[in-house]
């Protein structure tokens, strides 16, 4: 019943966001689009709060939560000792007795300490307290790499987290996604993972003023195109983005997805895109093995096969720990370059 009330929550105020004029947007950056998410459901609902290293008096490692310790109190927003293990497991003992938690870590990284809390209880309580038990949590943190962080501050965990079941793992691109994809997640009576990213941070894009909530689970067509479907999600939309427009440059017509939610996944939307282009190129940060590439690149075969002119093709991060160097970071992650070859491969371009 909860679930429905908030599907039809979103309905009506995805409806609302079709009236919603030119003039009432406005552009911020990443970090206070999802500063205004968390301020304003705190606003509506006192069982809502922050948690976790440096959010209260440091304004948040990376200013997120700036203002909210003197909006809310340090009841609602409470910095904790360096325990991810600890806070996690408060976080999910406070949602199973009705609060609804935000618990914010540093980095993704550092959720490996909290991992048996979020993989062993927030995820199965539903499921092994035969229903008594909800676990309305957001965990929410910066994922993948970053720059000069080396090997262990790094990592990209969106499949991990993805292969477990009762979890949300949601990971939005952009300021209007990030605050529609978080207000939605708070309200969400299941544990969601809310992936973010450091580079991610200070990016501009335009937001509404109004109010609006953005479906979990859906993913949207960035660009339409008629050649080749290009499938990405987090900040390396921007690497998919910018292929998108070299290729247009050589007359190659892209249509680009972003998935923005990868447990669920939208397969439907990939799928149709497929049928349409007859072409598929996914790109992902991570690891190659048991990526989220391989498994998009698994359901649209077994799916969609009869309508594929070419193989699938994934341009994925390397197969090794992150480096430090920066020259060897280039040649690690995916970008535009090997995007544009690999469309040519699908393409059977020679030139």
């Amino acid at each position: 019943m909860r679930a429905d009330c908030i599907s039809n929550i979103i309905d009506y105020i995805c409806v609302r966001k079709k009236i919603i004029f030119q003039s009432t947007m406005r552009e911020i950056q990443f970090r206070e689009a999802l500063r205004e998410a968390m301020s304003e459901e705190m606003r509506n609902d006192d069982k809502i709060y922050l948690m976790g290293e440096e959010v209260a008096e440091y304004n948040g490692a990376y200013k997120v939560s700036q203002g909210m310790l003197d909006e809310f109190g340090a009841k609602r927003v409470i910095d904790t000792p360096i325990s991810e293990l600890g806070f996690a497991g408060i976080g999910i003992g406070s949602a199973m007795n009705g609060l609804k938690p935000i618990i914010e870590f540093m980095t993704f990284n550092f959720s490996l300490v909290a991992i048996d809390q979020v993989i062993n209880a927030a995820a199965k309580m539903m499921s092994m307290s035969g229903g008594q038990f909800s676990v309305p949590i957001v965990f929410r943190g910066p994922t993948g790499n970053a720059g000069m962080l080396s090997s262990q501050h790094s990592q990209c965990f969106e499949n991990w987290y993805a292969n477990c079941p009762g979890l949300k793992v949601v990971v939005p691109s952009n300021p209007y996604d990030a605050k529609g994809l978080l207000k939605s997640a708070i309200l969400d009576p299941d544990p969601v993972i809310f992936m973010e990213s450091e580079l991610m941070y200070g990016d501009k894009g335009e937001v509404p003023e109004e109010t609006y909530y953005i479906e979990i689970g859906k993913a949207k067509v960035v660009k339409e195109g008629t050649d080749v479907t290009l499938v990405g999600f987090g900040k390396i939309m921007k690497v998919v983005n910018a292929a998108a427009e070299e290729l247009a440059k050589e007359g190659i017509n892209a249509e680009v997805i972003d998935l923005r939610t990868v447990r669920p996944i939208d397969y439907a939307t990939v799928i149709e895109s497929v049928k349409k282009t007859n072409r598929l190129v996914i790109v992902e940060e991570s690891w190659p093995l048991g990526s989220i590439a391989t498994e998009v690149a698994f359901k649209v075969q077994k799916d969609a096969f009869d309508y594929l002119d070419a193989p699938i093709q994934r341009i994925m991060g390397g197969d090794v720990p992150l480096p430090y160097a920066p020259t060897l970071i280039q040649e690690y992650l995916p970008n535009a370059d090997r995007v544009v070859k690999a469309v040519k491969q699908v393409m059977y371009v020679t030139k």
